[in-house]
């Protein structure tokens, strides 16, 4: 059976990878507008009704808008953007996320696709909170390091362009506290406040890895690191797209630095417990451009469409 695709959006950066994803699958039919009518609203409608699946890869607004274009109920909209991630009557595009979130998404018409921070935040997180290791109402904070091309084609095209010395050292940003991922890192890991939130670009292309630093004594009596390890290994076992990594990884711990771009090219999500007796850090891993934006957003229509969660990745 051959699926009709169509990608909104395909000159960004997350519409191209999606493009190389879908180029080597037999079984789908890929609508290409005209470049000249790239813009057409006409146009694009017609297309976006004509899909069986179709991909937003637009701004928070233009993603709204296109979203109003679409009157065939057979067509399935995920919405690369921030703009539906937490809006009624969207499915959130985390097939690990819960028990039942497969279905939801196999039977969804609208599915939000995570944000890249927010996806490691929230497979790092939402099991701690589940298990009640973690109390909703904790105070969390997290940092995450990600490489340039998360900051879009300008952002892309600074790094690559070279001669800018302050382009050299990573630099922290949303300074302001008000990250655009953050409301669906509360609401889909269960956490009533929002967690202090510093993310960090810097001079590499791709790779992402959030770090949530804890105190156990702030978490339920008697948690141990092996406690949150085995809180992951359990919620996660038989996920073909994450692993649970030895607690304090002894790879990791024995060259003392930890390769933020060893998931690069792969949908994969590796997370780590690294613990002592007081304190520990979760770490989550990911490629900000698989996992963290297209591959995860051809993840989420494979479960749509009933094929092989893993076909094309």
């Amino acid at each position: 059976m051959t699926f009709k695709v169509f990608v909104d959006g395909q000159e960004g950066t997350t519409g191209l990878r999606i493009h190389e994803y879908l180029a080597q699958r037999a079984d789908i039919e890929v609508l290409k507008i005209d470049a000249d009518k790239r813009k057409d609203r006409d146009e694009r409608a017609r297309l976006l009704n004509a899909a069986d699946v179709a991909f937003l890869c637009l701004p928070d607004d233009a993603s709204r808008e296109a979203a109003t274009l679409v009157t065939n109920p057979n067509t399935c909209l995920i919405d690369a953007s921030t703009a539906h991630r937490t809006a009624p009557g969207w499915t959130f595009g985390l097939p690990e996320l819960a028990t039942g979130q497969r279905d939801a998404i196999r039977s969804a018409k609208r599915i939000a696709n995570p944000g890249c921070h927010a996806s490691a935040f929230i497979l790092a997180v939402r099991p701690l909170v589940q298990a009640g290791l973690l109390a909703a109402d904790a105070p969390v904070s997290a940092t995450s390091i990600t490489g340039y091309s998360g900051g879009g084609k300008k952002m892309i095209e600074q790094y690559q362009a070279g001669g800018n010395p302050l382009l050299d050292a990573p630099r922290p940003y949303a300074l302001g506290l008000a990250h655009k991922h953050l409301p669906e890192m509360m609401a889909h890991t269960g956490l009533t406040n929002a967690p202090v939130f510093m993310p960090i670009v810097a001079s590499f292309y791709k790779g992402l890895t959030v770090s949530v630093p804890l105190q156990l004594s702030s978490l339920r009596a008697g948690t141990t690191g092996a406690t949150l390890h085995a809180a992951l290994a359990d919620y996660y076992a038989g996920e073909r797209f994450i692993r649970v990594m030895p607690l304090s990884d002894p790879e990791t711990l024995a060259d003392g630095f930890f390769d933020v771009q060893a998931c690069n090219d792969t949908n994969r999500v590796d997370l780590f417990v690294f613990a002592n007796a007081t304190q520990a850090i979760v770490m989550a891993r990911l490629d900000n451009l698989g996992k963290g934006a297209s591959g995860a957003a051809v993840q989420a229509m494979n479960v749509h469409l009933g094929v092989d969660e893993a076909l094309g990745l």
